[in-house]
């Protein structure tokens, strides 16, 4: 029987075991220019022991940042500051990918340089607030995509990728879900457009595969992974996929030639397993899965990998309290208990203010 304590070759990667670091965002890139600061090292070198840790969310460009103070990796200045936690990561035995993340229509003028707006597939507004320096804000109205702009975007994924790569990453994790701008494409709530990025389910996985083949061209399919959420209400998605299954199944079936290292689910509380489990079986890579569960997840969810409902488990919030994790969970504990007045959000994806950290 398998158990998530075994290896696994995540594409020519060697995971010492099956155990992930869901990406949290952390709002800590306090150095120059958005730069990781020596306590982002820190942070990550503590939980090298993961199979692989999943950065927390990094801006592809100046106008992907959705939240103060969160890391990008579209400059020489990001890239070096990268290098120097991935290098601690490697130090200690550990595999690193870098999730990038553009935020899209999540943010607000305020946390951008140069005037620049937030943007979206279509100019339809998120309800609710960002926090900024200044306080909460309400989401502005995004400034709708041309179709050039829309090319040029997938063109900040792939040079991310590649700094990524530079800034000595194991690979990169698009985020495709909880919202952010791959998520939006896919969404007919959202993605209002008529042209060849939206209207047909066909039409709006277009800029998800896309930045998907653009990265693994640049990077390696053996590099990428993508992670999603079918049917994720968070941010104000709630509604905004009548016809989910069809999308994602669309989806995994554009990328499943590609070879990419995995495929990565964060099932939200009214998704039903049903889903994760036909997408499951049509993804013949590695599956990496955030299982829905009652608050955080925990060391029940273990049996999902002997149960083969998933070849990796990602955790989120028991990784802020307990750095040591895998060995926790052979041990069956004791484990420190994560004080979820330290989240920014909901789900076990982990928008935790860095205080956490201090807990431990």
């Amino acid at each position: 029987m398998t158990t998530a304590f075994d290896p696994i070759d995540l594409s020519g990667t060697q995971l010492a075991n099956r155990i992930a670091m869901a990406p949290m965002t952390r709002s800590r890139a306090f150095g120059p220019g958005l730069t990781p600061t020596e306590s982002v090292v820190t942070y990550y070198a503590q939980r090298a022991s993961a199979g692989f840790i999943i950065s927390e969310g990094i801006q592809p460009s100046a106008v992907g940042q959705g939240y103060p103070d969160t890391p990008g990796l579209h400059s020489a200045e990001q890239v070096a500051a990268w290098r120097r936690v991935t290098d601690a990561v490697h130090d200690k035995g550990g595999v690193i990918f870098a999730q990038i993340m553009h935020s899209g229509r999540i943010g607000h003028p305020v946390l951008l340089p140069d005037g620049l707006h937030p943007v979206g597939p279509s100019a339809v507004p998120a309800q609710g607030q960002v926090y900024t320096h200044d306080g909460p804000k309400d989401f502005p109205t995004p400034k709708a995509l041309t179709s050039d702009e829309v090319r040029a975007t997938i063109g900040d994924f792939a040079a991310a990728a590649r700094n990524a790569v530079d800034a000595g990453f194991d690979g990169v994790e698009i985020h495709g879900a909880n919202g952010y701008l791959v998520h939006q494409f896919l969404a007919p709530g959202v993605n209002r457009r008529t042209d060849e990025w939206g209207g047909s389910a066909e039409n709006r996985i277009r800029f998800a595969a896309e930045v998907v083949k653009a990265v693994a061209a640049e990077i390696g399919a053996h590099r990428t992974g993508l992670r999603i959420s079918p049917a994720n209400p968070y941010n104000d998605m709630a509604g905004s996929e009548p016809d989910a299954e069809e999308t994602y199944t669309r989806l995994v079936a554009a990328l499943e030639p590609l070879g990419l290292g995995y495929l990565h689910i964060m099932e939200a509380a009214p998704e039903p397993r049903e889903m994760t489990l036909a997408l499951r079986k049509q993804f013949s890579g590695t599956f990496v899965l955030n299982p829905a569960t009652e608050g955080f997840t925990g060391p029940e969810a273990l049996t999902l990998i002997e149960d083969g409902v998933a070849d990796v488990l990602a955790f989120g919030a028991l990784f802020l309290a307990n750095p040591d994790l895998p060995a926790r969970l052979r041990a069956g504990g004791p484990y420190n208990t994560p004080d979820p007045a330290t989240f920014f959000g909901g789900g076990d994806e982990g928008f935790v203010d860095y205080p956490a950290l201090t807990a431990v």
